[in-house]
């Protein structure tokens, strides 16, 4: 049986994860509580008993740092197993997380589903899938203003008491580990100029008037080189951008900082299954007048209506691949949110699993998000590997959580960095149709993530 332990609410989700930092692979999914709206749940977990990656070099299953012996090659089968080996009813409805895994899948594990070219450069080494199993977690709620040590009954109860002691002990203290402050040692720099951004555009042009696509996702990478330590990066970003889907997770190989405005794919016990694509956006205004005549304009664009309803008619034929007949709806379309730097158009696509069809094959069925990919969805792909320069890595994958009780939350790593040694990655990108202007989608592309360089060189 789960066992859910009490603690005081409200609790300082950043206070718990840097006490619970040093004991390996800590994880944080961060509701961005007050700030943003939408976020319910903060998640906090370390020491998983076991880490599952995946890759060029195939399946890799750890336990402390000891290899595995597994015959499984297919990545999604292996993560259903392992989840068989833990699944539990709840007695808790409220609590979305008894136990399971919480990772990084990365875009290109799109490529252990369809088959890809492979013209971008892969210069980044981090898994396609890199997931913990985690069985206990602090998960705060700030609907119902509770907060609980939750854990699973497999727990190693060395690793149990060694939690609880330190909850015990550290929350009445302000002691943490001393971190080295956070600097860039260089500027951000784009993977291309204005001239070759614009070649690729004029070919993505090509593309749609030839009847290839109607929509391509086309990104730029930012990079630079950083010294100190990426969590203080992290909390200066969480104070600049709060999102309800925000994220950090550091291992040996990386570490994740994640500003995610927008849900991938949610997943209840009941079989609920919802996703939120974010498709057309506008920088905010100091002006209030001006801020809101932009978010008007947003509303009423031809275009980016034409951009979203494509991505929404995409992920309901996603959906239906898992979903029972006749259950896929759209009960939100064209809704306009508000974020610090931008605002953006969102639609909201539903639908109820099929009996026996788990969160697990939920994902498979919908890898990568619709929203990010372009339309129809394999084609978009095979177009973004002719001109993308390099691989997305974890940008445009998903960061979240499956339990073992069959609740999956997960979101689009859109505003998330990767911080490997010395080096720090930041993507930006925009949906492309028939009629994108080149300049626009240009300048939004630094639109969406200017407040996070700009954060990270002030520092």
């Amino acid at each position: 049986m789960i066992q859910y332990q009490s603690l005081p609410y409200p609790l300082d989700a950043h206070r718990i994860f840097e006490i619970m930092r040093d004991l390996g692979e800590p994880v944080l999914l961060d509701s961005s509580h007050p700030v943003a709206h939408c976020g319910r749940y903060d998640i906090i977990s370390a020491a998983p008993d076991l880490v599952v990656r995946f890759g060029p070099e195939g399946l890799q299953i750890n336990r402390n740092d000891i290899a595995l012996d597994t015959k499984e090659d297919d990545p999604f089968a292996c993560l259903e197993n392992l989840l068989a080996e833990i699944e539990i009813p709840t007695t808790d409805p409220d609590i979305p997380f008894n136990g399971g895994f919480i990772g990084t899948f990365s875009y290109d594990l799109g490529r252990a589903l369809e088959q890809l070219p492979s013209k971008a450069q892969a210069d980044i080494n981090f898994p396609w899938l890199r997931v913990g199993r985690y069985l206990w977690a602090v998960v705060i709620d700030h609907q119902l203003q509770r907060s609980c040590l939750m854990h699973h009954p497999k727990v190693n109860e060395t690793s149990l008491q060694q939690v609880q002691q330190r909850l015990a002990q550290n929350l009445t203290t302000d002691s943490v580990r001393q971190a080295h402050p956070f600097v860039l040692t260089t500027a951000f720099v784009s993977n291309m100029d204005r001239a070759t951004y614009g070649q690729a555009l004029n070919r993505i042009d090509d593309y749609i008037h030839a009847g290839d696509c109607y929509q391509i996702n086309f990104t730029q990478r930012f990079s630079a080189t950083c010294s100190g330590d990426p969590w203080l990066a992290y909390r200066a970003l969480r104070k600049t951008a709060p999102t309800p889907f925000a994220a950090f997770l550091e291992s040996n190989d990386g570490t994740i900082l994640s500003l995610s405005p927008e849900r991938f794919l949610e997943a209840s016990r009941e079989g609920k299954v919802e996703t939120r694509p974010i498709k057309g956006t506008r920088p905010r205004a100091t002006n209030t007048d001006e801020d809101q005549y932009l978010a008007q304009q947003l509303l009423q664009s031809p275009k980016d209506r034409a951009e979203n309803l494509m991505i929404v008619d995409l992920l309901r034929n996603d959906l239906s691949k898992s979903c029972l007949p006749g259950s896929v709806n759209v009960p939100e379309l064209f809704s306009i949110e508000h974020y610090p730097n931008v605002h953006h158009m969102v639609s909201s696509v539903c639908g109820i699993l099929r009996p026996g069809v788990t969160a697990v094959q939920l994902l498979r069925d919908c890898f990568p998000g619709g929203s990010i990919t372009g339309a129809p969805k394999i084609r978009a792909m095979e177009i973004i590997d002719e001109l993308e320069p390099q691989r997305r890595s974890i940008y445009c994958g998903s960061i979240g959580y499956i339990s073992a009780c069959g609740t999956m939350d997960t979101s689009i790593t859109i505003r998330t960095l990767l911080v490997q040694k010395d080096r720090i990655y930041c993507w930006a990108g925009g949906g492309i149709v028939a009629d994108s202007d080149i300049d626009d989608e240009y300048q939004e592309s630094y639109n969406k993530v200017n407040n996070l360089l700009q954060t990270l060189e002030q520092l």
